[in-house]
């Protein structure tokens, strides 16, 4: 997929002079060069090496531990386990979606530790070790006796709630929420009962997602020491703020007394915003050893033991008159949350529909694989794939095309909910008349003669675009040169070039008389973290707010001289007026071709069209696009990260493997935006980055089914189950 600038779509906006320009990264030549230091490449003299030994089963009570031949060998200079090392990892586990805080410590069931016993998943923690050099720390890890007591273990969420499934906690298989309470969680409006008496046809069906690894290109990695009392990690992380706060607390000590660094990553996808155990292990081996670690998780520990997304079951019933009007939308959910919550195990889609009646009830569950947490859009690809599968479904039985299903029963603004601006429904038409959707979907799925057979599919999108608090400081001095200090770091949506072209805009000066500096809690303020599409909104919005501080002062004292510096810093923590919700929009149209044959899938055209606000980069934008839409279509197509039912071990953990999309998977993506600037945000810009991996996977098997008439439930839609489908 060659890299190109997006197609024209509509904007009724006054061009600025630095914004909206397609800009190059300011660290491009770093990064292609080699230059780049990460967190691999950082080596500190007397550093240490450091090896996790990783629990071979699923779910096992530790009944003994010796480390003393490990601790003998020539070179080893500190073993943790259980036993000496009690560190809870706060950022591990949640309750009700809340992530363990100051407040929560109180809370003293199902915690999470850098090292547990029992253990719960194939390839948790059971013992580090930091050596001279990795082969040291590799061979320490086999001089390791552990005595283990073998225990059941329950993989599929729905047969860990059944009577008698092995229980992983004391509590049961049903998560805890914030009260300690094992309850699912759900939205509830209307009467479906009555929906579904008033509808003229209801349905029913299920659908399922698989577990898919966030597979960034950088495994996870670490770098500690200590200096003092004072605690230096450099760590891969897209929240230098956050991990900077989660180490201090689960350390223990006042976060001025520990600094994170990140000059430069290689992707985060929602894998990297907290601390992570590698980043607690690190610390507490280099304090037990009284020198620097440093920790690298392999390709397959980061698989592992990194989480990525939630697995779902969904159940929907779906009341509807005949003239395609929805009455009722029921869903009964299963999530599978390993056996710590990380996240709220929610499934988003069915708020986007229109229906007097909705009741949603989602159950997150225990089971002994490896951990769910965020990855990008965490609840919305598996809910929009289950819910606009299901109502593409119900518009084909109705002898509806599912464009006009669509904008018949999508949200729309009213007087109880009102946005700060709506395009949903020009996104959706600008898209179909692109894509030629009338041309491509096949009024009679499957109808295509010979084995080559073609279909269309849709998907549409509302995704949070809110404000909020973040932080930025801008200085001159007497040169006349400027630096913009912010907590951001780029994670692969080029976060340190849109903060300097925010700044360069609103200074009215060009981008090269603006300096960036990041990725340094001791150097940077608080930052909300790459993580929710929030960083241009909130920290940029902060850097506007820090340029117009310093600009007053300019006013008031004149432009520094000499050795004199001018300051400015700014905290802003905006909100949206009259209680209006801020979305961004979008709408995916998508072409597969199908052999029927050999049960081969590929997706032939794609067309995005999405209300992002005003674009800060439209290069970036429109790469941001292109590279989470291939992410959905390997979501939907492809990943999977199966486990053999009969030991609880992961088999398909690795790029190969798990079959992550390449260059070859990949088509020509056609990205069309629509900008506006709605009065919030800085220019107007909303959020971006995960909205488009959010459609793909729902637009590809819908696609999948108008080609073969045959409706795929369960994602990956491979070989197999398309060949299995038609026989």
């Amino acid at each position: 997929m060659r890299q190109q600038s997006p197609t024209p779509g509509t904007s009724s906006l006054t061009p600025l002079k630095t914004v909206g320009h397609p800009t190059p990264r300011i660290d491009a030549a770093e990064r292609v060069s080699g230059k780049a230091t990460y967190t691999r490449d950082v080596h500190i003299p007397g550093m240490l090496y450091a090896s996790v030994l990783r629990s071979p089963h699923p779910h096992a009570r530790i009944r003994s531990i010796d480390v003393s031949k490990a601790k003998a060998l020539a070179g080893v200079k500190a073993v943790l386990t259980y036993e000496n090392c009690t560190v809870v990892w706060g950022a591990g586990s949640i309750a009700g979606g809340v992530q363990y805080n100051d407040e929560m410590k109180k809370i003293t069931k199902q915690r999470r530790y850098a090292f547990n016993n029992p253990v719960r998943f194939v390839g948790e923690p059971v013992a580090a070790v930091a050596a001279v050099d990795r082969h040291v720390a590799e061979e320490a890890l086999h001089l390791i006796a552990v005595d283990y007591e073998v225990l059941g273990f329950v993989l599929d969420p729905e047969e860990a709630l059944k009577p008698g499934a092995v229980q992983i906690w004391p509590e049961g298989n049903l998560c805890l929420n914030n009260r300690n309470e094992a309850q699912p969680t759900g939205v509830k409006r209307g009467d479906v009962e009555e929906g579904f008496r008033a509808a003229d046809r209801v349905f029913e069906d299920r659908y399922s997602t698989a577990f898919v690894h966030n597979a960034q290109m950088e495994p996870r990695a670490a770098v500690a020491f200590w200096e003092g009392d004072k605690l230096t990690v450099y760590t891969p992380t897209g929240g230098i703020a956050n991990c900077h706060h989660d180490i201090a607390r689960d350390l223990g000590i006042p976060d001025e007394r520990v600094r994170v660094i990140c000059r430069y990553m290689g992707g985060n996808f929602g894998n990297k915003n907290q601390n992570q155990d590698a980043d607690l292990i690190a610390a507490m081996l280099a304090k037990e050893a009284g020198a620097p670690v440093k920790l690298e998780m392999s390709r397959k520990e980061d698989f592992i033991g990194m989480h990525g997304r939630w697995p779902t079951i969904q159940y929907y019933k779906v009341g509807v008159k005949n003239d395609g009007t929805l009455t009722a939308i029921q869903l009964r959910g299963y999530s599978g949350m390993g056996p710590y919550r990380k996240n709220s195990g929610a499934m988003a889609g069915v708020e986007l529909y229109r229906s007097p009646n909705v009741e949603t009830v989602i159950h997150p569950v225990y089971t002994n694989k490896t951990v769910s947490g965020n990855f990008r859009g965490p609840e919305y690809p598996q809910g929009f794939f289950g819910i606009q599968s299901m109502m593409d479904d119900v518009a084909y039985k109705m002898k509806m095309d599912p464009v006009d299903f669509v904008l018949k029963n999508m949200i729309r603004p009213t007087a109880e909910a009102s946005f700060t601006n709506y395009s949903l429904e020009e996104c959706i038409r600008r898209g179909a008349e692109a894509f030629d959707w009338k041309k491509r979907w096949r009024p009679q799925p499957g109808s295509d003669p010979g084995p080559i057979k073609h279909g269309a599919g849709m998907s549409f999108m509302a995704f949070r675009a809110g404000l909020g608090r973040s932080n930025a400081v801008v200085q001159i001095d007497g040169k006349g040169h400027y630096t913009v200090f912010v907590g951001v770091t780029d994670v692969g949506a080029g976060a340190k070039t849109t903060m300097g072209l925010i700044a360069a805009e609103e200074l009215g000066v060009p981008l090269s008389q603006v300096e960036v500096v990041w990725g340094d809690t001791d150097r940077c303020p608080y930052s909300v973290g790459e993580s929710g599409s929030r960083t241009t909104i909130m920290t940029g919005y902060a850097v506007i707010e820090a340029v117009r501080a310093l600009k007053k002062q300019i006013v008031e004292k004149g432009m520094p001289k000499g050795p004199d510096v001018l300051t400015a810093s700014a905290s802003p923590n905006p909100t949206v007026d009259g209680g209006k919700t801020r979305n961004a929009f979008a709408a995916h149209f998508v072409e597969v071709e199908v052999d029927v044959e050999l049960g081969h899938a590929r997706v032939s055209k794609y067309v995005a069209v999405h209300d992002s606000g005003r674009l800060i980069n439209p290069l970036t934008a429109t790469s941001q696009v292109q590279g989470a839409a291939v992410m959905g279509i390997g979501m939907a197509l492809h990943e999977d990260l199966v486990y053999d039912r009969r030991t609880g071990q992961p088999l398909t953990a690795g790029y190969y493997w798990d079959r992550i999309p390449t260059h070859r998977d990949a088509p020509e993506i056609e990205v069309m935006f629509i900008e506006n600037d709605d009065g919030y945000g800085p220019y107007g810009a909303k959020s971006i980055g995960e909205a488009g991996k959010i459609l793909s996977p729902a637009a590809i098997a819908n696609a999948v089914f108008n080609a073969l008439g045959r409706r795929m439930k369960d994602l990956p839609i491979t070989r197999d189950k398309i060949l299995g489908a038609l026989a």
